[in-house]
């Protein structure tokens, strides 16, 4: 049967740190009547919330991994993930904006706009999704969801307006005024499931109507007859809705909603809003490519009857194999249906396909464009694309940031190192970043991954899930080299050993790339060097980019350009011209005034204000920069930009110094050059490192 796609929307809730999204979820499957019971993320029950499974997110109190679960609301199908707040997951985020429709974006109605809501601003930007805002905890002391609205335009250049207005703030929060509707809501009952619906109260009217005025003034630039029908004083709700709707699917206007989901007010006025304002699949303009020319884009078409195109956005390992959460962008498929993976060329066929709730799973036949399931008995990778046969396109794969931050890892017994080795694979394979290697140099293995918190929780889910008890070394930071000049190069490589020898002649600059890239020009002219020589030139300075001579760490933005050379007829080949390369890059690169680089993390502090000072302190002694201040209510925050190295063990350091009343959200920033000390002790750690291994 097909779907109706007017009443579909796929919706996501991102927010900052504990602003409250878990329990925001939680109340949306209570009252679309997926749940019977409201747990607590943190609750005394032992439960915990819905939507955190993993027992890690219930201990821990936050969301590690986003789930996914569909609800029914007033006939509209809703398919919802939830996603973490914090920075080191952010690859969640990521991967679930990829292929939302819409989202809500949560903002704690004391703190307002935080560091992570930046984040999370710019990743709905990057893929163009609408969003409404949810002024969250305004039960809490000091919450104020104008300041909020204010922070959105101010902070974020959002043309955020608020069709709500509180009934109350702080303890005194009981309902909120519909601006567009002009009733006042109060929610009774237990759980706040049974909504009274009166005239404004009073002492509210007067701001009522001015704000109204404010949002009919936003709304009106996205729709001519709501602009007449105001100027007259007939604006009708529908009229208003429709223009609203008009400015958030455009991106250029952001309806602000509050309410405490906690204390369950206003979870169901959003959930109106989703359905009123937020699009549905086919509103969506989504693309995709030719990968024989990129520049060749195509839009889906959202049509169950076209050739299948589906996109896995996310994988993880289940009792009974790896399940792959596939969104469909246009076509359909059932069980037992065969289709193509774009990456390997390979088919795989369709053996069982379920909905998620959670970490529930509920067995459907067929899935159809515009909708999000789950399968189980293929194997992929995150990111790829599954598409009918003899259909040659592909979609545009997700932004995956670079980690930051290393460890070596091994095992205390020696007979548990498959039960290791199957741990990274599965991870690996489920979170682009987090990554492992073998270090060639010492035999380790070493993971990489976003933060502290990222690397500590798969160490803990090692430990759990495959009984292997695991030994840590000290936190490895990213560090990278590169070249502050531009030098020229002449190089001879030539080596005879009897028979047939090795002969190979560049000459070129070698220097920075702004760009942050590797880049070859090839600028010779004459024949001096093969053209089948080429490459291997380029591929000899290639391999040498993992360890830079300085700190031996990769080299950011090389440019290489060869000018000319020469060869012998005999005793040049691809090899001669690699060893050539390589020769060049080791004799020449400490002239080009090599540069140790180490990342720069934004850091985001939140304390009481009577601690500014010793805030303020912590950050100065770890070499930090600080940014901005920003203090109101009692609380103050403070931007800065810290080196990475310096970060280790903060947590205890802020604790101590604010009497465990601070926290603070960090995210890699940008690479800049180590200071001088610091440089020449990372040189001479690699040097000795270097001639230990040359003993």
């Amino acid at each position: 049967m097909a779907l109706d796609l007017s009443k579909f929307r796929n919706i996501g809730i991102s927010a900052h740190i504990d602003s409250g999204k878990t329990t925001l979820s939680e109340r949306i499957l209570f009252y679309t009547k997926r749940i019977h019971a409201i747990h607590e993320v943190k609750g005394k029950d032992g439960v915990g919330a819905t939507m955190d499974s993993m027992d890690l997110e219930r201990e821990r109190g936050i969301t590690i991994a986003s789930a996914s679960t569909h609800v029914t609301w007033k006939n509209y199908h809703i398919n919802l993930i939830d996603t973490p707040g914090h920075v080191d997951f952010t690859i969640e985020v990521e991967r679930s904006l990829r292929v939302l429709d819409g989202a809500i974006l949560v903002l704690c109605g004391v703190a307002g706009v935080q560091s992570q809501s930046i984040t999370v601003d710019r990743q709905m930007r990057r893929y163009n999704v609408p969003r409404l805002a949810f002024v969250n905890k305004c039960d809490r002391v000091g919450a104020n969801p104008f300041r909020v609205c204010d922070q959105l335009r101010e902070k974020l250049r959002l043309n955020a307006v608020m069709v709500q207005i509180p009934i109350g703030l702080e303890n005194d929060h009981r309902g909120m005024v519909d601006l567009i509707t002009m009733k006042a809501h109060f929610f009774d009952g237990d759980n706040g499931e049974k909504i009274r619906i009166e005239e404004i109260p009073a002492d509210l009217l007067d701001e009522a109507e001015a704000r109204r005025e404010v949002m009919i003034d936003a709304a009106s630039s996205f729709d001519d007859a709501l602009l007449e029908a105001a100027l007259e004083g007939k604006a009708t709700e529908e009229q208003i809705r429709s223009a609203i709707r008009k400015g958030v699917l455009a991106l250029q206007l952001v309806p602000v909603f509050c309410g405490s989901a906690y204390k369950n007010k206003g979870v169901q006025l959003l959930l109106d809003a989703v359905t009123h304002f937020l699009p549905d699949p086919t509103e969506v303009k989504n693309e995709a490519l030719n990968p024989e020319n990129e520049a060749e884009k195509v839009n889906t078409t959202c049509n169950p009857k076209d050739p299948l195109l589906a996109y896995a956005f996310k994988l993880q390992e289940g009792p009974y194999g790896q399940l792959t959460y596939l969104r469909l962008y246009q076509g359909s498929f059932g069980k037992g249906d065969v289709m193509e993976n774009a990456r390997t060329r390979r088919t795989v066929r369709v053996s069982r396909l379920v909905r998620m709730h959670s970490d529930q799973m509920e067995d459907i036949d067929r899935a159809e464009a515009g909708d999000i399931v789950a399968l189980f008995g293929i194997d992929c990778a995150s990111g790829d694309t599954f598409r009918q046969e003899g259909v040659n396109l592909v979609l545009s794969s997700m932004h995956v940031p670079e980690p930051v931050i290393s460890l070596a890892i091994s095992v205390k017994d020696r007979k548990l190192v498959s039960n290791l080795s199957k741990a990274i694979q599965r991870f690996v394979k489920e979170d682009p970043t987090f990554r492992a290697a073998v270090d060639p140099k010492t035999g380790e293995t070493i993971v990489s991954g976003m933060g502290e918190l990222h690397l500590d929780v798969y160490i803990e889910r090692i430990r759990r899930e495959y009984g292997t008890d695991c030994s840590v070394g000290a936190p490895r930071v990213a560090y990278k080299e590169r070249l502050t000049k531009e030098i020229d190069y002449n190089y001879v490589h030539k080596k005879q050993t009897g028979g047939s020898g090795q002969y190979g002649k560049i000459l070129g600059t070698i220097g920075p790339n702004e760009s942050g890239e590797y880049e070859f020009v090839n600028d010779v002219t004459g024949g001096n060097v093969p053209k089948e020589y080429i490459s291997s030139v380029e591929k000899g300075f290639r391999s040498m980019l993992e360890e830079g001579p300085l700190i031996g760490a990769p080299v950011h933005g090389l440019k290489v350009v060869l000018n000319d050379g020469g060869y012998h007829a005999v005793d040049s080949s691809d090899m001669a011209f690699q060893a050539a390369a390589r020769g060049a890059f080791r004799e020449f690169y400490g002239k080009a005034g090599p540069q140790a680089l180490e990342p720069i993390m934004s850091v985001s502090i939140e304390g009481p204000s009577e601690f500014q000072g010793e805030i303020v302190g912590t950050v100065l002694q770890r070499r930090g920069i600080l940014i901005g201040t920003t203090e109101d209510s009692g609380f103050v925050r403070i931007e800065a930009e810290v080196p990475l190295a310096e970060m280790f063990g903060y947590a205890t350091t802020l604790r101590s110094a604010t009497q465990g009343k601070a926290e603070f959200s960090m995210e890699f920033h940008r690479y800049s050059p180590a200071p001088k000390p610091v440089e020449e002790e990372l040189v001479k750690k690699y040097e000795a490192e270097r001639a230990a291994r040359n003993k």
